[in-house]
């Protein structure tokens, strides 16, 4: 049997947003428990130079549809990036899921061979589909999944790895 495209692809991005959103439930349940301003989690970052929260949910959300509108060749929607509350990124998680619960597994017949430029300014590159979606897509977008966990955690909200590794569907 031999792994898809999509299999490595848009599953993976679900289960990660998925996780995200619960993740983000997690942090309101702590907020409204603890005393906690809820903003103040939205806001919260593990150095002055890292993103925030909202901006690794953001960034999340970017890699995994426009991963897999580089990879089909197809448009990704467009989100401003002006998330500023748990409802509102959750919303962002769950728009991004269903963005790619709309790509049809067919959509990625052959991508693993195409040409993916991605990046800005003087820093672009261009990399097989395969190469793109393993040495850049896929780490980029754990990357930030794992920030906005590790700030959560920082911030004190009870969470742990199965947390961050979710529920297991057996079949």
């Amino acid at each position: 049997m031999t792994l898809s495209m999509y299999d490595a692809s848009v599953p993976v991005f679900v289960r990660g947003l998925t996780v995200l959103s619960g993740l983000l439930d997690k942090a309101e349940a702590h907020a409204a428990g603890a005393g906690v301003a809820l903003q103040s989690l939205v806001e919260a970052r593990l150095a002055p130079d890292m993103l925030t929260l909202a901006g690794q949910v953001q960034r999340a959300s970017d890699t995994a549809k426009f991963g897999a509108s580089r990879l089909t060749g197809t448009d990704s929607p467009s989100f401003p990036d002006d998330e500023a509350s748990v409802p509102e990124l959750r919303d962002r998680c769950a728009k991004t899921i269903a963005f790619l619960e709309g790509v049809a597994p067919a959509a990625f017949a052959e991508s693993e061979g195409r040409s993916v430029t991605f990046g800005g300014g003087s820093a672009r590159w261009t990399l097989p589909g395969d190469r793109y979606l393993l040495q850049f897509a896929l780490p980029n977008f754990f990357f930030h999944v794992t920030t906005a966990y590790d700030i959560l955690r920082h911030q004190g909200v009870p969470v742990g790895k199965r947390d961050f590794l979710g529920p297991f569907d057996p079949t």
